[in-house]
This record gives structure tokens, sequence and C-alpha cells, in this order.
């Protein structure tokens, strides 16, 4: 007779702090919160933790700069478009932040994993599923932008090297480029609060 233990199927949820358990396959915006979203985020590292500083630098960090940039290169932009900018990073909150060479290695299913996660955190805030190409666009540009400062100000990359993995960045206001010149990892609780702050200005 088989134990329960080698009939039960393999967990395929997570639970959260806040108490809700998301089903990863089958992901449901009732159980997204952004609390969950923010804690998380916090405690990812960004280049696999190898970044310069007392603190990793995190998803958070990084998706508060994408926010940044996209607003600084598109000042009309509504809030929702700065919300979607703020989460586009958001499933790395359940499935952590994988390097882009091993996303490319795990095939088109681990992309398809990730967006199917992201559509259900758009719903959960009011936002469409999938971006319009116009904002996706937008929000990658930024990314890039974001992947080049944190490249060459804490991982390590020399300019060469971040311009022929992320391009050259253009077209943000000399304010901007002050900023993301002098990147500084920021404690997890920190980041956290500043991650929630900004969430709470796009989402009301």
């Amino acid at each position: 007779m088989q134990s329960l233990v080698s009939n039960m199927s393999p967990r395929a949820w997570q639970r959260m702090l806040s108490g809700r358990r998301l089903d990863l396959l089958d992901p449901s915006p009732l159980d997204i919160e952004i609390a969950d979203i923010a804690h998380g985020l916090a405690r990812v590292a960004r280049w696999n933790g190898q970044t310069d500083g007392e603190h990793a630098f995190s998803v958070a960090e990084h998706s508060l700069l994408v926010e940044a940039i996209v607003g600084d290169l598109e000042p009309a932009l509504d809030r929702k478009a700065r919300l979607a900018a703020l989460i586009h990073d958001a499933p790395e909150y359940v499935v952590g932040d994988l390097i882009s060479p091993f996303k490319a290695a795990l095939s088109l299913d681990y992309r398809a994993f990730e967006a199917k996660l992201l559509a259900a955190i758009h719903l959960r805030f009011g936002l469409p599923p999938e971006l319009s190409p116009p904002a996706a666009k937008l929000i990658k540009r930024a990314d890039k932008i974001a992947a080049y400062y944190e490249a060459t100000g804490l991982a390590g990359f020399s300019r060469a090297e971040a311009r022929r993995f992320f391009g050259q960045p253009r077209g943000l206001s000399p304010a901007l480029v002050n900023r993301l010149s002098h990147l500084s990892p920021l404690p997890a609780a920190e980041v956290e609060v500043k991650f929630l702050r900004r969430f709470d200005e796009f989402a009301r």
C-alpha cells in the first residue's frame, strides 16, 4: 500500500507572508498582494548578488530606477503606465531573478510562465494583462538603461561591455544621469518601504 506522501502531487504553490497561497501554475489575481511583492523584490538580488556594496542591489531598487527612467523619458505618461513600469519585474518576487543567459538556456517555457504570472499581477492592480506595444517597448528601453548603469556602476562591467549588451543610454536628463551614475544598494527594509510608497502614488 502506497503511503499518502507518495500519492500526493508535487507542491506548486507558494505560501506568502500575507497568508495568501499563490498557485504558481495557475496564478489568481485574488492571491496577489502588493505587500508580498514589495517584501520579496526587496530581498531578491540583481546580478546574482555579484555587485559592490554592503547590501545586495535588489530587484525592488531596480524597479524604482526603471519607473524613474520611464518618467524621465516620457514625462506625460499617466499613472497606469508608471505603475506598469514599477511592477515590470514583479513575478520575480516568486520565481527570483534569473540572469538573461540562463533564461535563454531554459527556453521559452520559462518566459511563458513568467508572462502568465505578470498578467495575473496586472489584473490584480487594474492593468491590462498585456501592455500595448509602445508601452512595452518604452519599459524595455528603460530596463536596458537601468541595466547599463547597474552593470557599470555596481557589477564590474566596462562601458564597452555594457554598451554591447544593453546599448548606449540616450535621452535622459542630466539630473537622472547623475543619479544613475552614483548607485548605492539600499538595505532590504528601506527599499521595501520606498517601493510601497511609490506604488501607493500610482495605485490610488
